[in-house]
């Protein structure tokens, strides 16, 4: 009870901002259930997705936020650590495997307690907007919980907060909510095969919805990619003596 107080007061005070801000404009807003459990499984393009998102829905949604963002400093990390735990968000480490599986455990139990989940399937924010691949984890927690799964697509929160940005900058801001997506014919397939399968179905799913170009490669294989171009010497061309 104590963290749906804290969560109606984090809303109460910083919706008047972020209205103001990105105008938010909701589609299919009816495709959330008003009762009992749901995966929200949304495309991720900047960290401000995991604000605008549970502030336009009437019931609480839990993500997963990484374990620095509740330690972060400055006056703005203070406030996103301050929204995180006002929220009751859920405090993950990314560090190994074992991390990995205990987050989709306690999102599971989430799940099983009637909650509505938020879960990025790329696992990490698009490096150039583009969707992504997503982790078959989801296809574990829809496996495991026997929820539906809700697509969902964020669109200009990139604008408003692109990745390495500090500052919000105003930029009109809509979500799109997709109809409850359920698996009954992956009954009795191999276990891995269905994560797969579940996975790319909601990836197709969010595609649509957003009208992102989709890139068959993990995101994080691609910042990988990204990185290493960055630290890669240029090439200043033949040396002319």
């Amino acid at each position: 009870m104590r963290s749906r107080v804290r969560y109606q007061l984090s809303r109460f005070v910083a919706w008047p901002f972020l209205q103001s801000m990105g105008r938010p404009k909701v589609v299919g807003l009816e495709n959330i259930p008003g009762e009992g459990a749901a995966i929200l499984a949304s495309n991720h393009l900047s960290i401000i997705d995991s604000v605008y998102l549970p502030f336009v829905l009437p019931r609480p949604v839990v993500f997963p936020a990484k374990a620095e963002y509740f330690q972060a400093r400055g006056p703005v990390g203070r406030i996103w650590a301050a929204y995180l735990r006002s929220t009751n968000q859920l405090e993950i480490n990314r560090d190994g495997a074992r991390s990995a599986q205990e987050t989709l455990d306690a999102a599971v139990d989430i799940l099983r307690a009637g909650e509505l989940f938020g879960f990025y399937p790329e696992g990490t924010r698009s490096p150039d907007g583009k969707l992504y691949r997503g982790r078959s984890g989801l296809g574990y927690l829809a496996l495991n919980s026997g929820v539906p799964v809700i697509p969902v697509a964020m669109l200009g929160t990139r604008k408003m907060m692109p990745p390495g940005r500090t500052f919000l900058i105003p930029a009109k801001i809509e979500i799109r909510i997709g109809r409850p997506l359920t698996f009954p014919d992956l009954a009795g397939v191999a276990p891995a095969k269905a994560r797969r399968e579940i996975g790319d179905r909601v990836m197709a799913a969010i595609r649509e919805l957003s009208g992102q170009e989709y890139v068959h490669m993990y995101a994080s294989d691609r910042k990988a990619e990204l990185a290493a171009i960055t630290k890669k010497p240029k090439d200043l061309g033949p040396l002319v003596l």
